[in-house]
């Protein structure tokens, strides 16, 4: 794939008139709470789903490196887009990554051909560490799933689920592999519910998914190793930022937008107009270099997975000294830039009056959207194990999840 790369003036020729439209009714749709299936249909229609898929299975071949640039143009446009095509992208990458190769080309043809893929993995209830209540079993009838989640991020715009699931069976997960099932978003059974009432990223179609003895063919059946270095933490992770990063650069848009007609001033302010005002100008290049700042980083993290990823293009293998880099190099992304950004937030308003306060603006959206971004994967828990890691150089963790400890 990397010998065969798109290059970044097409990439951006192909996807920027998208995103512009995608902008355009991006404040309208946050004030309506109004989910963004016409977005999604626009890019799938791009292909921009098929970003990350070799063109050999009919795709466009995109670099690491170039996904996460388009991801953060996205992100500014619509930062609730790159979450809801977070599962689909995590999909793409856990194929290359952690799945039989020999399984990889009907799901990158469908990929390619369209299909969006969507999330179904947490589960709400006080369960134990590592336990679902979601099972896969096997009955006389076939396969069955059954089970509800919650979070199941990007499920409603979605036309296939991946589903977290223990198995029941003849054919037990190996030890110490996590089974997952993909199950047509419309196969009779599936029942998705808009009930994501979370204050931020309102359309990112984070809500329940219910099902009811849904019938599974046995092919759809897949597991991955939970032992091991992996770029699968990572890969998440950074998408969050990537879409940090968006919001940081929307932020500068936006504010900017908003100071520069503007004719008002206070009788104590600097300036004929507040786009002279020196303290707004200052307002606005502190805003401009946060949102430098958070692209960089996600840059920066990007390039350590995609020399990854070109090793295993090579060699057929993940390198797992490039993989603890990218993992440690997104911890110290995420904490570097997750406060900044939620300050740039809230200082966007230094720059107006109560106007800027409108719920026609959406401004507020900005913040609110980073901090449900920043409260996945909270940073407290990333600081220290970088903390542990420079004192004792104690690895970090790749496989993890939540729930209650036993007494």
């Amino acid at each position: 794939m990397s010998d065969d790369l798109p290059s970044d003036r097409a990439l951006a020729e192909r996807f920027r008139p998208v995103f512009a439209r995608i902008a355009e009714g991006a404040v309208q749709r946050d004030v309506d709470r109004e989910l963004a299936h016409d977005a999604i249909r626009w890019l799938a229609e791009a292909g921009f789903g098929a970003l990350r898929v070799p063109r050999e299975h009919g795709g466009l071949g995109a670099s690491v490196e170039q996904h996460y640039d388009l991801l953060i143009e996205l992100g500014e446009a619509d930062s609730n887009l790159p979450q809801a095509l977070r599962s689909h992208f995590g999909f793409i990458e856990r194929l290359y990554a952690e799945v039989d190769p020999a399984l990889h080309a009907p799901w990158l043809r469908l990929i390619a051909d369209g299909a969006i893929f969507g999330n179904a993995t947490t589960e709400r209830g006080d369960h134990a560490l590592g336990q679902l209540d979601t099972v896969v079993r096997q009955t006389p009838q076939g396969w069955r799933l059954t089970g509800e989640k919650f979070y199941s991020t990007g499920s409603l715009y979605a036309d296939w689920i991946q589903v977290s699931a223990r198995r029941e069976g003849s054919a037990p997960a190996p030890d110490g592999h996590q089974t997952f099932v993909l199950v047509p978003a419309r196969a009779p059974g599936v029942t998705r519910v808009d009930d994501w009432t979370g204050f931020g990223q309102r359309l990112s179609a984070s809500g329940t998914t219910r099902f009811e003895n849904v019938a599974v063919d046995p092919a759809h059946i897949l597991s991955y190793c939970r032992r091991g270095a992996t770029p699968m933490t990572a890969v998440f992770q950074l998408t969050h930022l990537a879409t940090l990063a968006g919001i940081a650069r929307a932020i500068v848009r936006e504010t900017a937008a908003f100071v520069r007609p503007r004719k008002r001033v206070f009788s104590h302010g600097v300036g004929q107009v507040p786009a002279e005002d020196p303290l707004v100008q200052q307002v606005v290049g502190q805003l401009s270099a946060t949102a430098f700042t958070a692209t960089a980083a996600v840059r920066a993290v990007a390039r350590t997975l995609g020399a990854a990823d070109r090793v295993r293009q090579r060699e057929g293998r993940l390198p797992e000294d490039l993989l603890v880099q990218a993992e440690i190099e997104t911890a110290q992304a995420q904490v570097g830039l997750v406060d900044a950004v939620l300050t740039a937030g809230t200082r966007l308003f230094d720059v107006g009056g109560a106007s800027a306060l409108l719920e026609s603006r959406a401004l507020d959206r900005h913040w609110r959207n980073a901090r449900t971004l920043a409260s996945h994967n909270p940073t407290p828990h990333k600081a220290r194990l970088l903390g542990d890691h420079a004192i004792n150089g104690t690895g970090p963790s790749f496989y993890w999840t939540v729930g209650t400890r036993a007494a």
